[in-house]
């Protein structure tokens, strides 16, 4: 792990907000409502109590992680995406890197097909939770039938006293290809952009972090035409490279996982946050540390084949400063 930056002086005026793509995070318990057949004890994938636990530990072990180098403090605001339900959400917080962090769970069941759903976990002792709630995104597939989705998740609270929301995504994946696929993630990118739109009517001068597994690009139509509009500011437009991302399919690296904010996080105001720095957190304990798939994400199965690694994304992260 990056012990070079476990010594190093700490700003303690720093906090960190990441997201989280768990990789398939459920439980071992048959739901009958859901498409959790895969992650059951007797499935293919043999998906026990063992590799669950192990699973959480190691996920835990990650977050403590991110941003800590600079900070020393765990993220205070992490959100995640593909998790089965609340107890996850749960058991991870209780974790031996976790569970003195005191993190709250802000959870909703979705209706996405697979049962993976978005949440929200935060540090009680820097934010206080003032509302939450769960937004549906309507999209049809090419049949004309409704493309049951994860919905957006919304939670409005106070970080440091200072008012901030935040909306957590996952969007429609590229399954059935980038292209025919990608009117899905414009839907998913306007309804996103009508809650910011609601929340700024009420209060022009609202500080908004939209974070999500956008399964786009920040070059994309659905992110730099449709969410990201002159309000709003996209750090991770300069992360992406040949050599560097989130997440990688056939060799080539996306930055699906993006963290986005109003602009007004460029203000310097005493006692409120600005942005200081964005990056992703790729330490070498997460990746693949030899052969063909060397330096991509650790993740926890490759098909049916079990790994035992983190996730097949990278988590990302931004840190804002508390004038």
């Amino acid at each position: 792990m990056a012990r070079s930056n476990y010594f190093q002086k700490k700003e303690t005026d720093l906090y960190t907000v990441g997201f989280y793509n768990l990789e398939n995070l459920f439980d071992t318990k048959d739901d009958p409502h859901t498409l959790d057949d895969d992650f059951l004890p007797d499935s293919e994938k043999q998906w026990n109590r063992k590799r669950y636990e192990k699973k959480l530990f190691k996920l835990g072990t990650a977050i403590s992680n991110i941003g800590f180098g600079k900070t020393g403090k765990s993220p205070i605001l992490l959100g995640v995406a593909e998790v089965e339900n609340k107890a996850v959400l749960e058991d991870l917080a209780k974790t031996k890197h976790l569970i003195h962090k005191n993190y709250g769970v802000i959870h909703y069941e979705s209706p996405d097909e697979r049962g993976i759903d978005v949440g929200l976990l935060y540090q009680k002792e820097f934010f206080t939770v003032t509302h939450s709630e769960s937004i549906k995104v309507l999209v049809d597939n090419e049949y004309g039938e409704r493309d049951y989705t994860r919905d957006i998740l919304l939670v409005t609270g106070n970080l440091n006293q200072e008012e901030i929301h935040i909306l957590v995504n996952h969007w429609p994946s590229r399954r059935d290809g980038a292209e025919s696929t990608a009117y899905k993630r414009i839907a998913a990118a306007q309804k996103c952009r009508e809650v910011i739109d609601n929340v700024t009517a009420k209060n022009p001068d609202a500080k908004v972090i939209v974070m999500g597994d956008f399964n786009d690009d920040p070059h994309s139509e659905s992110i730099k035409k449709h969410l990201v509009q002159h309000d709003f500011y996209n750090p991770m437009e300069r992360l992406l490279t040949r050599y560097r991302g989130t997440t990688s399919y056939r060799s080539q690296w996306n930055l699906f996982d993006q963290i986005v904010f109003s602009h007004n996080f460029h203000k310097y105001e005493k006692g409120n946050h600005s942005f200081s720095n964005a990056s992703i957190f790729d330490d070498d304990f997460l990746k693949i540390y030899k052969g063909r798939y060397k330096g991509k994400p650790f993740r926890t199965y490759v098909g049916r084949k079990y790994m035992g690694g983190y996730s097949d994304h990278f988590p990302v992260y931004v840190q804002l400063k508390l004038n």
